[in-house]
C-alpha cells in the first residue's frame, strides 16, 4: 500500500510560548506541516517567519472554525490523502499519530477521533469534573439526535481522510466545529467515525478558555444548533 500523503494543521492563536516546542515536535514526525496564523496579537507570526516555519496568516482572528477550515482548504488544494489537526498549545501528544492515522489507511474510517473517553484507562490532566460532565453532555445530546454515540465530541486531535478533507474544505462549522461537524457526519453522512484512545498533556503555556460556565453555555448552544441543522436538513 502506498504510503499516505500527510498533513499536519496547526492552528495557533498567541501560542508565542509554546509553538517553538510544538513544531519542533511535529517536525520529528516526518509529516508535512502547516500552521494557521489566526490573527495572532503576541509574537507568534514573527516567530513562524524567523524561523521559516510554512504557514498561512489570517488577517484577524477567524476562531478555532474559521482556521481550521483554512487548513482542510489548503490539503484539499494540495491533494493530501490525511491532515491531522494538531493544537499549537502543547497539549496534543505526536506518540498518538500512528494510532489516529491507522484507521484510515486500512479504510476502517473517514474520520478518526483522539478521545480521552472511550476507554475507562485513559486519563487527561485537562478535564475537571465540570467539563468532563459537560462533554458527555454533549455526547449524549448527539447521541438522541443522531442515533449513534461519539464519546468525546469536543476532542480537537482528529484525522480526516480526503473525502472528509473536501466536506470540511468546503464547509465547516465556525462555531463549536468538532462537535457540530461530528454530528453532521454521524447524521447526514456515510462517512464513518471511528475513535481512539488518547490521553491528553496540560497546556504548556498560557490559561484555557474553557471555564466552568463555558461548558453550560456551549452545551446549550450546541444543542441549539444540533435542533436547527436538524430542522434544516429536514425540509431541504
Amino acid at each position: 500500500m502506498p504510503k499516505s500523503k500527510v498533513l499536519i494543521i496547526i492552528p495557533a492563536y498567541n501560542e508565542q510560548e509554546s509553538i517553538k516546542k510544538t513544531v519542533t515536535e511535529v517536525q520529528k514526525t516526518g509529516y508535512d506541516f502547516v500552521i494557521i496564523n489566526d490573527g495572532s496579537t503576541d509574537n507568534t507570526k514573527r516567530i513562524l517567519a524567523d524561523n521559516n516555519y510554512p504557514f498561512i496568516d489570517l488577517p484577524f482572528n477567524l476562531g478555532i472554525g474559521g482556521a481550521m477550515q483554512t487548513g482542510y482548504k489548503y490539503a484539499h488544494q494540495n491533494n493530501y490523502d490525511i491532515a491531522i489537526q494538531f493544537d499549537a498549545d502543547g497539549q496534543h501528544n505526536k506518540s498518538y499519530l500512528k494510532d489516529i492515522i491507522n484507521p484510515i489507511e486500512n479504510s476502517k474510517a473517514n474520520l478518526v477521533v483522539g478521545s480521552c473517553f472511550i476507554d475507562k484507562t485513559t486519563k487527561t490532566r485537562r478535564s475537571s469534573a465540570i467539563r468532563t460532565f459537560g462533554i458527555k453532555s454533549l455526547s449524549n445530546i448527539i447521541r438522541i439526535f443522531s442515533g449513534k454515540r461519539i464519546y468525546d465530541p469536543t476532542s480537537g486531535f482528529r484525522a480526516a481522510d480526503k473525502s472528509t478533507i473536501a466536506l470540511f474544505a468546503n464547509n465547516y462549522p465556525l462555531e463549536y466545529p468538532e462537535p457540530i461537524s461530528n454530528f453532521e457526519i454521524l447524521k447526514f453522512s456515510n462517512l464513518k467515525i471511528k475513535e481512539v484512545p488518547v490521553t491528553m498533556s496540560k497546556r504548556e503555556q498560557g490559561k484555557s478558555s474553557i471555564h466552568s460556565w463555558k461548558n453550560f453555555y456551549a452545551a446549550f448552544n450546541v444543542f441549539l444548533s444540533i435542533i436547527i441543522l436538524s430542522l434544516r436538513r429536514k425540509h431541504e
